[in-house]
């Protein structure tokens, strides 16, 4: 009996749970339902009229300049589906939604997708819209990726189809679309873009509109993604072909023609390229509604006033230089290597030139940038063990392995791969430093550099600086140190600024904070300063590229301004670069064609860098005069050939007087390293891959050393330059310079202990003895030289009060020196009565 009550009241309570649960679930799908009931769709003349709400606004770094009121010149005509192109009806359905006509607004294998994919990422990014839904999100809802905010997209698409027919919902959509800038709608689109009505499009023109939509700043034809348009445009028509709309024969036809943009005509705007590329960041930040709705003020880096100086001078200079130089264009971008923030940058020499597709910006486009580029491989050498003083040879050096040593090939069906280059000049200097070979920028010297640093390794330093875009070691040679490949005005900038700021790098920010209309900040860049190479090597590179006492650039003396500078020549002068900075200032500028024609066969010296010394001429004054720091000495205990010794590695010491081997007490000044004459290329003396180490066993198992080590050889002879061995060696020691010979002093007057007067003149009279003759005596109070005398007696006089150094008790120390350098000394104390 008690088992059968049990039984029941177990049944009773799991029958009493669900009864429950299936209240629960009624009810909380009624609430649901009832939600989703509140519900409303607009009418027609809703979607129609519907307008931005408020513009979001772009100032200067001051937050007092406008430079750009984002949507306040908001243009879209309005046209009837009867009047829209076919072609990019067809287009777009293809591209955005190709199940359109079938569908009831949703799409549930997009939605089961989207779901799917958001529960697996760990938030709800992911969308799957159809047309009707984007025209619900874009005309009635915020763009927020959150639960509800899709739900209701669904809920209002699904109604929106039951009000208006498929016709009603895409003309809606075309004509609201976005397709960059303020241009709204594929009306305002055809008339900005092609100046035609949008029902004259050709398929190819609406391909391309048709690809825009979905991120229109990114694929503007008038950005720096012209490619990636042109990659999108031949996806709508491969979507229109596989979805029958158009014939393989159309498809043919339109993926090769070539379509002509209009100049898109921006009035209000100040520094547009550097506007509309924040524009475009704070797309991808924030999203196209937001910044349509939410009435951002945004605070830039730009300094405006240095941003309209830039733009006057490069335009001035670029019309000059197209007479001159057949180099139509140019470009310039500033940059703060402390903190990476973009001062001013300048696209090209008029944003509303047609001539030259101004609005094009040239800072953010991809081109080869010559020797420009040397200064990272140099770098990536220092860093291995090479220093500045390491020394190369400037000769005429095959460096194809397939070929021989005089440039023939090996096979003879190799010829082509043979590579000889020559320097700018075609002049050969023998052996040269790093510094001298980066300082006069040669090709040869250079090349070896690459080869000793590793492609890899240069690539990888390269772009731990700033140079992104670079792609992987397998995609270069040698060329590579001459421009090879192919980087951008605003990334080259950046990356020269790590050696600015002593190897710390700062990636380029344009946007200093985003606020809402109530001043409160919505964005705020994440600085994260980093030291990408090491602090004396970014000062190597700086110490030898401000080195204005070379005679080969002029254009770098600022009247003793620290300012170090590059510039850079490809080989077919197409591209003219220089990129210079001080500690606190980085300066890239270019000059060249948009069409990539090349300019007259002059050097970048001639066709850029007056450009460039203009603007650092009339913006360092406002700068803090800052000066570079020395780099550390070289360490003597390197090697001799990665010291700068070319003529061998047997080193030893001489005293320069006597010409014997110097000792310990030979003075620093006099002691002369020498090496005996063998003469043989670096790869010799060298392992490559461990420079630091010892010399390698099998120098011809590198496989450039017969190629580098034959032109060497071959030069020793026409130079007859005589080899020695170890005999020259001296077995005499220095015998001039030892303890007793050095200068015994005393000071006679004024007594040590004495007591002297501060505004009374004291003379110190000294007595000495020395073997050789005295030349001088150094006089030193408190560590603080004081004062020389050059002339027997060597007294010297001062008066204590005007001595920086003189406190209440002092200490005098007297350095004498003989004619041959030994030096004695000796110190005595005195004090000060006030």
């Amino acid at each position: 009996m008690r088992l059968t009550f049990k039984r029941f009241e177990k049944t009773f309570r799991k029958k009493a749970f669900w009864h429950f649960a299936g209240a629960a679930v009624l009810v909380l799908a009624g609430l649901f339902i009832f939600w989703i009931s509140t519900f409303t769709v607009p009418d027609l003349h809703f979607f129609e009229s519907n307008k931005i709400a408020e513009s979001t606004k772009i100032y200067d770094r001051t937050g007092e300049v406008l430079l750009y009121d984002v949507f306040a010149n908001t243009r879209r005509t309005i046209i009837p589906y009867e009047e829209i192109s076919r072609n990019v009806k067809n287009a777009t359905v293809a591209i955005e939604d190709n199940e359109f006509y079938q569908h009831r607004g949703i799409k549930f294998t997009s939605i089961a997708r989207a779901i799917l994919a958001n529960i697996l990422g760990g938030g709800f990014s992911q969308g799957g819209s159809t047309i009707t839904q984007q025209v619900v999100k874009n005309s009635i809802l915020t763009t927020d990726k959150t639960i509800s905010r899709k739900l209701k997209e669904w809920v209002l698409a699904w109604k929106l189809e039951q009000q208006l027919n498929k016709d009603q919902i895409l003309a809606l959509y075309l004509n609201g679309a976005p397709y960059g800038g303020s241009i709204y709608g594929v009306e305002e689109a055809s008339k900005t873009y092609f100046g035609i009505s949008s029902q004259n499009l050709s398929l190819a023109q609406a391909a391309y509109l048709a690809a825009m939509p979905q991120a229109p700043s990114y694929y503007s034809p008038y950005g720096s993604h012209r490619k990636d348009l042109d990659s999108r445009k031949n996806l709508v028509l491969a979507k229109m072909l596989e979805n029958k709309f158009i014939s393989q024969t159309d498809f043919d036809s339109a993926s090769q023609e070539k379509v002509t943009f209009a100049l898109q005509s921006d009035t209000g705007i100040k520094a547009p390229h550097f506007s509309l590329y924040v524009k475009q960041q704070l797309e991808e930040l924030l999203g196209k509604r937001a910044l349509e709705q939410n009435g951002y003020k945004v605070i830039t880096t730009l300094d405006y006033g240095m941003e309209a100086k830039a733009e006057e001078i490069v335009k001035r200079h670029a019309l000059q230089n197209k007479t001159t130089f057949n180099a139509e264009n140019a470009a310039l971008v500033a940059i703060d290597p402390k903190t990476g923030e973009v001062l001013a940058m300048v696209g090209s020499r008029d944003y509303f030139d047609k001539e030259i597709d101004g609005n094009f910006n040239v800072t953010l486009a991809h081109r080869q940038p010559g020797s420009a580029f040397k200064p990272f491989v140099y770098a990536t050498a220092f860093m291995k063990g090479y220093t500045p003083a390491t020394t190369v040879f400037d000769l005429q050096t095959e460096f194809q392995t397939t070929c021989n040593p005089d440039g023939t090939p090996i096979i003879a069906e190799h010829e082509s791969e043979c590579y000889m280059p020559e320097n700018y000049d075609g002049k050969f200097r023998g052996p040269v430093s790093l510094r001298t070979a980066l300082i006069e920028s040669l090709n040869i010297p250079s090349i070896k550099v690459l080869y000793l640093a590793g492609i890899r390794d240069s690539l990888k330093v390269a772009k731990d600086m700033g140079i992104s875009s670079l792609g992987n070691a397998d995609q270069y040679g040698l060329t590579l140190v001459l421009g090879g490949g192919e980087v951008s005005l605003l990334e080259l900038t950046s990356g020269y600024s790590v050696f600015a700021n002593d190897g710390v790098r700062n990636a380029p920010i344009s946007i200093l904070r985003v606020e809402d209309p109530n001043g409160q900040v919505v964005y705020e860049p994440k600085r994260s300063p980093f030291q990408t190479i090491p602090q004396d090597i970014a000062r190597e590179i700086s110490d030898i590229l401000s080195d204005n006492t070379a005679k080969t650039r002029p254009y770098i003396d600022f009247s003793g301004q620290a300012v170090a500078a590059k510039t850079g020549t490809t080989n077919d002068y197409r591209d003219a670069w220089v990129i210079g900075y001080t500690p606190n200032l980085a300066v890239g500028a270019w000059a060249g064609n948009n069409n990539n024609s090349p300019m007259e066969k002059k050097v970048a010296g001639f066709i850029i860098t007056p450009l460039w010394r203009e603007f650092m001429q009339a913006v360092l004054p406002q700068l803090p005069d800052e000066q570079f720091t020395k780099p550390n000495p070289i360490d003597s205990n390197l090697k001799p050939p990665l010291r700068g010794f070319w003529q061998g590695t047997q080193n030893y010491f001489v005293d320069k007087l006597s010409g014997k081997l110097a000792t310990e007490y030979t003075p620093a000044e006099l002691r002369e390293e020498k090496v005996v004459p063998d003469v043989h290329s670096l790869l010799y003396w060298v392992d490559r891959n461990s420079p630091l180490g010892s010399a390698p066993a099998d120098p011809t198992t590198d496989p450039q050393f017969n190629l580098w080590e034959v032109p060497v050889r071959k030069w020793v002879a026409d130079q007859q330059i005589k080899e020695k061995d170890l005999s020259i060696i001296p077995t005499q020691l220095d015998d001039i310079h030892k303890p007793e010979y050095a200068p015994q002093i005393s000071v006679l007057s004024p007594q040590n202990g004495a007591v002297l007067r501060a505004d009374t003149r004291v003379t110190i009279s000294i007595s000495a003895k020395s073997r050789f003759n005295l030349t001088k005596a150094d006089y030193f109070i408190n560590g603080s030289f004081a004062g020389s005398a050059t002339r027997t007696p060597f007294s010297f006089s001062f008066v204590p009060n005007e001595i920086d150094s003189v406190s209440d008790f002092n200490t005098l120390r007297v350095v004498v020196y003989d004619a041959v350098l030994n030096r004695g000394e000796v110190s005595s104390n005195f004090l000060i009565q006030k």
